[in-house]
């Protein structure tokens, strides 16, 4: 493992989904997670969030259609609090949230919805 990669890589993901997020999944590493985590953050993030010819915007964005269409809630939420760190207003993530629920069934739309409302509640409650 590359030192200097892994802490870039792992600085990205920390920019999407946050401290707190990145901290949690990583107070836990053990002998059989500690690959995988590793691998997360080079791979997921360094290889693929990495890659500057898509922006981080729309790398949220084509994110949460993907993880919506494997209906992965708790991977969803974590991922509109990226999108949110990203830039996306809660208009956007609206639009997004209604081209979900057509290509990917009104029950996927309805789950992502909650979830994200949940989320966008979170934030208002936490910046008053």
């Amino acid at each position: 493992m590359d030192k200097k990669l892994y802490d870039r890589d792992l600085r990205k993901r920390r920019q999407v989904l946050g401290d707190a997020y990145v901290d949690r999944a990583l107070a836990n590493l053990d002998d059989f997670n500690r690959d995988f985590q590793r691998l997360v953050t080079e791979y997921c993030w360094g290889e693929v969030w990495g890659d500057e010819a898509l922006s981080p915007r729309e790398r949220s964005i084509l994110t949460l259609g993907m993880v919506a269409a494997i209906g992965k809630m708790g991977e969803f939420a974590n991922h509109v609090r990226g999108a949110r760190a990203n830039g996306l207003t809660p208009n956007e993530l609206r639009a997004i949230l209604v081209q979900i629920a057509v290509y990917c069934g009104i029950p996927v739309g309805a789950d992502c919805f909650q979830v994200a409302a949940q989320i966008l509640r979170e934030r208002i409650s936490t910046h008053v």
